[in-house]
């Protein structure tokens, strides 16, 4: 039976689902936004949930066999549910339907440069700390 259909692997994304979902909404109700301006809790959540899967996924790529469950509880789980790119989709279109199409397009750029560079930092942060130990 392939990996990610095991009952235990399913089980694992969804206790981590569950969680990152529950991690999400706590950022929302600790970054506030006011409507109709930039969407900081999205944006926050989103480069965090990159960094924390760049830094993640690398340690648990170089030290975790694939066999345990936690790239489908970290990863797809938590981290994807922690995430969220229909939220930031939806932001974005609504911010340009209201009249705020350079501030639709600056939360855009900003979001996927930032998703990258945070994701980047988050590989190579895990990759410091490897070399130091």
């Amino acid at each position: 039976m392939d990996e990610h259909r095991r009952p235990a692997a399913l089980a694992a994304l969804a206790l981590g689902g569950a969680m990152g979902t529950a991690a999400r909404y706590r950022v929302a109700q600790v970054v506030h936004a006011a409507p109709g301006s930039f969407p900081w809790p999205t944006f926050w959540t989103n480069v965090s949930g990159s960094f924390a899967l760049g830094l993640i996924l690398a340690v648990v790529l170089r030290h975790f066999p694939p066999r345990l469950y936690l790239r489908p509880f970290v990863a797809v789980g938590f981290i994807g549910a922690y995430t969220t790119y229909s939220t930031f989709a939806v932001e974005t279109v609504l911010l340009a339907r209201d009249g705020q199409a350079v501030l639709a397009l600056i939360y855009a750029a900003s979001s996927l440069f930032a998703g990258f560079l945070f994701a980047w930092a988050g590989i190579r942060s895990a990759r410091l700390v490897r070399s130091r130990a």
